[in-house]
Order: structure tokens, then sequence, then C-alpha cells
């Protein structure tokens, strides 16, 4: 079975190390990762964890021995949400964009999950409430018994940090901000980063095959 992490992420693309840390220590290896995200996001994507390859997602994926070849993820996994112009959009701001959002994640949920031989994550942590609820409800329109939705709920005072993308094998002294923003050192193995499967009931069984031949929007389904 391969396993497809999809994600939103926004302005934090450390969801995606924290995600991939917590669902390789639970057991479940990623093969292939799929990111939708704004233009802002897709920055801050390709500058933090791709860098040409030497962002913090190869760093991850050195320090705890994986070798790169078994997980496809590069720029061209980055779903950006794009205007009808195919101008790419900074933010969800308004009702348009989020119609864009929706199109995006019910588009991937539908193609990620045709082939039965996959096993699809539905990753809702990063970005804004409404990215994750739109992937929520591609998730229960498409979803199948083997897929799931995940949360990650990670330690507040890391979860503060920008520079903080997953805790490295041999602990590290670092410094972060407490509740009040004072400046605090602790050392990342006090990191907790934990994985949450969020319950849901899909419907696709119940919907009738001929819909599922394309993708297709929720009032028609």
């Amino acid at each position: 079975m391969k396993n497809v992490l999809l994600a939103v992420v926004g302005l934090s693309p450390q969801v995606i190390t924290e995600t991939l840390y917590a669902l390789h220590h639970t057991q479940r290896p990623v093969n292939q990762i799929e990111v939708i995200t704004t233009r802002d996001g897709k920055e801050l994507i390709l500058a933090q964890l791709l860098a040409g390859g030497r962002g913090h997602f190869y760093k991850y994926l050195k320090d705890y021995g994986i070798d790169p070849r078994t997980i496809d993820f590069g720029p061209h996994s980055i779903h950006t949400l794009c205007d009808e112009h195919g101008i790419e959009i900074p933010d969800i701001r308004d009702e348009e964009d989020n119609e864009i959002l929706l199109k995006k994640c019910l588009e991937l949920g539908f193609n990620l999950t045709k082939d039965p031989e996959t096993a699809v994550f539905f990753s809702v942590a990063g970005g804004r409430k409404t990215m994750s609820s739109c992937l929520t409800l591609a998730a229960q329109l498409y979803g199948r018994a083997q897929d799931r939705i995940f949360h990650v709920l990670v330690s507040p005072e890391f979860e503060r940090n920008r520079d903080f993308f997953y805790p490295p094998p041999r602990s590290t002294l670092i410094e972060l901000r407490d509740a009040h923003g004072h400046p605090v050192f602790k050392e990342t193995k006090y990191a907790q980063i934990n994985l949450i499967p969020i319950p849901f009931v899909s419907v696709r069984d119940k919907i009738n095959p001929r819909l599922l031949d394309t993708v297709r929007d929720p009032g028609t389904l």
C-alpha cells in the first residue's frame, strides 16, 4: 500500500515536517507528499523545506536515515491556488478565494483516491480554518476505508518558534518564547508532537457510481 500525504499549508511549512515526524514515529511511512497552499505559502515551502535539496525536509530525512528517493516531494508537489486568470493568490481573503480552495481540495481528493492501492492521509493541521474545513469535506466525499484525516498537536512553546521544524535525534538547546513573549531556553527532546486521528464519516459509498467518473461539486454529489 502506497501512503500519500495530502496537506493544506499556510505560512508555517513546519507542519509538513512535523506531520512526517509524527507519521513515521507511529509506523506510518509516507511515499508521496502533495501540498495545497497559496502563493506566499509556496514561497516559504520552496525556501525553507526544499531549498534546492538543502532545506529542512532533506535535513529531516538525513537525520532519521530516510532515503530521499522513497518520498516523492518537490516543487511539482506544490499545488498553488490560482484565480480565473491563472494568477496565484497570496491568501484566502474572501468567498471567491475559498471557492478556489474548495475546488482544489476536491480535485486532489478525487484524483488521489482513485487508486485502490493507495492510502491518503489528509492533513488538516496547516493553514486557515477554511483550508482544513475544505480538505475535511474532500475526505468525507471521497475518502475510503484506508484513508485517514490527521491533525498534529505541537508543544505550544515549540510551535511558536519559526525555526523549529521537528525534534532532531540528538537533542539541542534552542531559544523559545513563553506565553508572555519572554525568552526561554529548552532542549528539543522536550518537544511533543502528537498525531491526532480525526474521526469522519465518508459518504463515498452512498454516491451514485456514475457521479464518481470525474470530480464534481458537493451540491451535485
